[in-house]
């Protein structure tokens, strides 16, 4: 979509390369390595983060290539020599990438993304992978909460003046859909994207005129079908509704059936309500009202709370900015080296339990109750374990060992697809709205327990008994190793 054949090989931190280099020097070009990404538990009240940015993970991975120019600017970096740019002039991903679908719901520590290349182009795709998921996932999982608070009422994507960058409003719109806005007021993204593009008018445009009627009577003139009227620059209630009403009426007798207003300061839920009784007493209870101003998922909570008669919301900055996470997290790390076959499973030992990593090349598995259809855990094990549904599932919490239950009567769905198969594309993107609508009924197998705004219950996840034993070997191994140096 928007820029889709630019090169951003180049997009990367520049230790990726030295790393590259490194192991050109070392011979290790033919071994295999395996990389989980995946993110840290959030610190904004979340359980669980909405997976995006997929498709241009793709695009990406099909467009890698070092050109002419990239190669002469490394050249004057004076780090490289011969060997290594020979090396990148052939570059191509030949590997395997999995991946979580976009708009599924994702848990901290399970792998979004496992990567299985050669260690240089493992190493390589790093930075930009990061970059590319880390973002738009932040902003769905934002879009996701708002739209939850909003119980069923449609929430629009207004954030485009206020993202950080053209990148950030483009894409921010995306996975704002994702997360389950209908429409955005983004019009190169509803271009790009086939997506409803809303809006109506700005302050501004009232201010342009003599009166504020002559504002919405000029308005009405050109848009009949489609009039939504911003009644807040003077007066909301003395003027603003009044005024909307008798353009309403004008309308009406020439057989157009008005849209409603918008309100966009001032104590919303007074306002909202005042505005629905009058327009109701008026003769036009279809007529919506639409809010904006620095929305996010507790504004909007607490208005519905306080039973604001509000249609439709307009959320831009907190949503396109994520403005109570201003990032992610999530890490790629390594957890496998493959050579001539051997799979060496690597693990990261800190004294920080939630850093370190799980080993092996894994598979993450959705648990759900055939009897509810609701998602019970999530479970990661190695890739050669298979699941028997037809048997109960002792699972257990691999942080606190002694919390276990019995799983029975339930379905194991397999979240990581393939994506690249020796460095094919294998798999094709759905449309937008259709990940849109797969977030919503995937949101739907989740209990309102994980989803409320306020301590969330924690979801679980838990790993196999073979993946947590060989984690605990590794952790001893690492230890042993550290106290004989």
């Amino acid at each position: 979509m928007y820029n889709e054949k630019r090169n951003l090989t180049m997009l990367t931190d520049l230790y990726q390369l030295t790393m590259m280099n490194g192991y050109l020097k070392h011979n290790m070009d033919d071994s295999e390595a395996v990389f989980d990404m995946f993110y840290r538990p959030l610190q904004n009240n979340s359980v669980y983060a909405v997976m995006a940015g997929l498709e241009q993970a793709i695009e990406y991975i099909n467009n890698l290539h070092f050109g002419p120019e990239d190669i002469e600017y490394l050249r004057s970096l004076n780090l490289f020599d011969e060997q290594f740019f020979d090396y990148l002039r052939s570059f191509k991903f030949s590997g395997d990438i999995y991946a979580i679908p976009e708009g599924t719901p994702i848990f901290p520590g399970e792998p979004m993304i496992r990567v299985r290349a050669p260690i240089m182009q493992a190493q390589l795709v790093e930075t930009a992978l990061l970059n590319i998921i880390n973002h738009q996932t932040l902003i769905a999982t934002k879009a996701s909460k708002v739209v939850y608070a909003a119980a069923g009422t449609d929430v629009l994507e207004f954030g485009l003046r206020r993202a950080q960058g053209p990148d950030a409003g483009i894409y921010g719109a995306r996975a704002s859909i994702i997360g389950g806005c209908v429409a955005t007021s983004n019009v190169y993204t509803g271009q790009q994207y086939a997506l409803p593009a809303k809006g109506t008018h700005a302050h501004s445009w009232v201010m342009s005129f003599p009166t504020e009627l002559d504002a919405f009577r000029a308005y009405a003139e050109v848009y009949p079908s489609s009039c939504m009227l911003l009644v807040d620059t003077y007066n909301t209630l003395k003027s603003g509704v009044p005024n909307a009403i008798t353009v309403f009426n004008e309308l009406k007798a020439k057989g157009y059936k008005p849209v409603g207003i918008r309100l966009d300061s001032g104590d919303l839920a007074y306002l909202s309500k005042k505005s629905r009784q009058m327009l109701d007493e008026a003769g036009f209870p279809e007529a919506k009202i639409f809010v904006s101003g620095d929305m996010d998922e507790q504004t909007i909570w607490e208005l519905r709370s306080q039973g604001a008669a509000i249609d439709v919301w307009g959320v831009g900055t907190k949503m396109i900015t994520s403005d109570d996470l201003p990032a992610l997290g999530g890490v790629y790390k390594l957890s496998a080296i493959i050579k001539k076959g051997v799979v060496y499973p690597k693990i990261k030992i800190s004294e920080n339990p939630v850093k370190m990593t799980n080993p092996g090349i894994k598979d993450v598995y959705r648990l759900y109750d055939n009897a509810t259809g609701k998602a019970i855990a999530d479970y990661i094990c190695l890739s050669d374990e298979t699941i028997d549904t037809t048997k109960p599932m002792e699972i257990f919490d691999p942080q606190a060992t002694w919390k276990r239950m019995t799983v029975e009567n339930f379905t194991a769905r397999p979240l990581l697809k393939p994506i690249f198969v020796n460095g094919e594309q294998v798999y094709q993107s759905p449309d937008l709205t259709d990940i849109a609508a797969y977030h919503k009924e995937q949101m739907n197998t989740l209990w309102d327990e994980y989803k409320r705004l306020v301590r969330p219950h924690i979801y679980k996840v838990d790993l196999s008994q073979k993946l947590y034993d060989l984690k605990q070997k590794l952790l001893l191994e690492g230890n042993c190793k550290q106290q004989h140096k």
